[in-house]
């Protein structure tokens, strides 16, 4: 496809400004109104060079360019050259687009790079609560975006299998637990015993011994320790597979904490031989003072390991085998120190992949009634906020459309994408306040306006049975409307980028409610079948480019496309 931004950085090179082509491209604009033309070149930077205002420069240079093939228009506006692009041309190129590239958008940028993508990363013996959702929607959106650019993607979700806390679940159950009663309900059986242990150890401190006893022995594979793990691990994996099945979620490997833990050892060796290890009270630790940061406990005083100890074993597994371009993990941003002081340790180990693994930050979701406290049992838990939007739907499809087709399905495509929308649809570094009336919106900026405008447009092309017709008079879209898609759609492949680049699913989720609505605008003022049999052509094939690219918008951010609703 044609690139109208490089072609206007052409045109400027012919002015020879005397400024570097990358510079010029960077300098290129996109003007707040359409009316102001599709780019702008600012003359600011140049007043002192030609001793002009920055209006007169525009004035005098515009007279210089010749509008070519590509552009229709090339105006000044104050201190701009405008451009307006060619939009037969454009048309052409947009819709042929998308009727000859089955990744319509996808610039390729991640062919030969493997990109790993760790999210969700659910603790084993805990509730799959509504402080996980962002990290697994989030994460897998990423992927899905990485992916759809041509990264070999590697989606891992690193359970959170080890520690004191199993040492606790350990010995809470050994106190209190009844294999029966876990069995009947797993995860609220678990999380009572938890939340029990952690109250109780606040009046009895040698709890948290015996605890840290229980997770030794653990570590030495201590056969009692070892099954009751196992059981706990497998009955809160198949709790939470519900969840993730759900969302559409799947991962290439659950390698968690246990996992990397068999690496651990050769990791202390490591830093004992490059003498990165020092001895603080009894404990291991690595300095990390040049780089203003904490000194990070690889080995605490009763000999057992610490959690960053088994990140860098497990950041070390993947470079070694995955050879990433980079390692991705998506998770909150309270934990910025900890990820800083991993690749300070990296760098100190002499791996100059060290600043390839990335934090992917997000902000915090939290009640209306304050942050969420697993040890007090204070959680909301997913799987019942997914259920109650899908029944929520279901209320609403029975009032709206009672006779639709698949209604159970829909219903649950329909409740789970608004809730994967809503919270992708602002930056991800920003916090929320989980309100279940905004999250059951269905009206505005929400996914469900974004998948009935697809199910709209599915409808109108199957009344006619569509299928794409050759030789389509382009010329015939002249009107804003359609115009006004077309530019849209356009910009699809530099949304795209920018959320690969950027690792931020909230550009394409913003994307597609522009798109929507663009769409609905189209809708109301351009007739479809009724119109005149070449005008219909040319609108169907548009119409069906803005359901392919919505769809795929949709499916990028894990998000269900039904085609009726």
């Amino acid at each position: 496809m044609i690139d109208f931004k490089i072609k206007v950085a052409d045109k400027l090179e012919e002015l020879k400004l005397d400024i570097s082509r990358d510079e010029i491209i960077s300098l290129i604009e996109i003007p707040p109104e359409s009316s102001m033309g599709d780019y702008a070149f600012p003359m600011f930077k140049f007043a002192k060079i030609f001793k002009k205002a920055p209006n007169l420069i525009a004035e005098e240079l515009v007279g210089k360019l010749t509008k070519g093939e590509f552009f229709s228009d090339i105006v000044n506006t104050g201190p701009y050259i405008n451009f307006f692009v060619n939009n037969e041309l454009l048309t052409r190129e947009v819709l042929e687009g998308v009727l000859n590239n089955k990744k319509f958008g996808s610039k390729n940028i991640g062919l030969g790079k493997t990109a790993v993508v760790e999210f969700s990363s659910t603790n084993i013996a805990k509730p799959f609560h509504i402080g996980h959702l962002r990290s697994t929607v989030i994460g897998n959106s990423i992927n899905n975006i990485l992916k759809y650019q041509d990264y070999n993607t590697v989606a891992i979700n690193y359970i959170g299998d080890y520690g004191t806390q199993f040492g606790m679940m350990i010995s809470a159950y050994k106190k209190w637990g009844s294999k029966e009663e876990i069995d009947k309900d797993p995860i609220n059986g678990l999380l009572n015993l938890y939340v029990r242990y952690n109250k109780e150890a606040k009046e009895d401190e040698s709890l948290m011994d015996e605890a840290r006893d229980w997770f030794d022995k653990l570590e030495k594979k201590d056969e009692e320790a070892v099954e009751l793990w196992q059981w706990f691990k497998d009955i809160s994996l198949k709790e939470f597979n519900r969840v993730y099945e759900l969302l559409g979620v799947k991962f290439d490997n659950y390698h968690g904490e246990a996992y990397h833990s068999q690496f651990m050892e050769e990791v202390i060796k490591e830093l004992e031989e490059k003498s990165l290890l020092k001895e603080s009270e009894g404990a291991m630790i690595v300095d990390l003072e040049k780089y203003d940061l904490p000194p990070v406990l690889i080995k605490k005083s009763n000999g057992s390991s610490t959690y960053i100890t088994r990140d860098i074993a497990t950041a070390i597994y993947r470079k070694k085998t995955y050879d990433f371009y980079k390692n991705n993990y998506v998770v909150a941003s309270q934990q910025r120190l900890h990820f800083q002081q991993l690749v300070a340790v990296l760098k100190e180990m002499g791996y100059e992949w060290a600043d390839d693994c990335v934090h992917i930050s997000f902000g915090m979701v939290s009640m209306q009634d304050g942050a969420m406290k697993t040890r007090e049992g204070k959680v909301i838990f997913l799987e019942e906020v997914l259920n109650q939007a899908i029944s929520k739907t279901n209320e609403i499809i029975e009032n709206r459309n009672p006779d639709l087709e698949n209604k159970e399905k829909v219903a649950r495509e329909i409740g789970v994408g608004a809730i994967i929308f809503q919270d992708l649809f602002n930056n991800r570094i920003k916090d929320y306040v989980f309100d279940w009336d905004q999250v059951l919106n269905f009206d505005g900026e929400t996914g469900p306006y974004v998948q009935y405008a697809n199910a709209r447009a599915s409808s109108i092309l199957n009344k006619v049975n569509f299928q794409v017709e050759e030789n389509v008079d382009y010329t015939l879209l002249k009107e804003d409307e359609e115009i006004a898609i077309i530019k849209i759609l356009d910009n699809f492949s530099n949304v795209l980028e920018n959320a690969a680049n950027k690792l931020e699913p909230s550009f394409v989720t913003r994307y597609s409610v522009e798109l929507a609505k663009a769409f609905n605008r189209f809708y109301n003022s351009c007739p479809i079948n009724s119109a005149e049999d070449n005008l219909k052509s040319a609108r169907l094939l548009l119409t069906y480019a803005t359901k392919v690219v919505l769809t795929t918008s949709l499916n990028l951010l894990g998000i269900a496309a039904p085609e009726k609703m």
